[in-house]
């Protein structure tokens, strides 16, 4: 199941992407993703309701609540700079790039969550980077 999810959640992204570039033709990409994150809040805060998942929040203990709290934060921040990055660039160039968080994910989650790190896994990541390192120095259709 989870592949699936995976796969779907790289469709939605790709074409995320896509639509908050032309999104973002007259506005600068801090304001426009302000504007996104009023329908993820709501969305985020209506499905979770719908489903019945706001009670597993009183399960959450103080630590819980700073690590989520925390990685909003972080996830924020990284947003804030994709906007800025397809505000500026071909999306076609930014997201290969954007998508070297893969190659940190693995990184930090053999680092800090004892995540075991396949050669098969650092070939995959390696291909990954050398991908996104062609496509970053490709020539530029557009704005970049």
């Amino acid at each position: 199941m989870w592949i699936i999810l995976a796969l779907m959640s790289a469709l939605v992204t790709g074409i995320s992407a896509v639509v908050s570039k032309i999104g973002l033709s007259k506005v600068d990409s801090s304001a426009g993703f302000a504007v996104q994150s009023v329908v993820i809040v709501a969305i985020s805060w209506a499905y979770a309701s719908a489903t019945g998942k706001t009670k597993e929040l009183a399960r959450l203990e103080l630590k819980d609540w700073g690590y989520l709290l925390l990685a909003g934060a972080i996830t924020t921040v990284a947003y804030l700079c994709y906007f800025g990055a397809i505000k500026a660039g071909d999306v076609s160039r930014v997201a290969p790039v954007d998508r070297l968080s893969l190659v940190f994910s693995v990184l930090f989650a053999a680092v800090f969550l004892s995540e075991k790190v396949t050669p098969p896994v650092i070939f995959g990541a390696g291909l990954m980077v050398v991908g996104a390192l062609v496509i970053a120095v490709s020539g530029s259709s557009g704005a970049g």
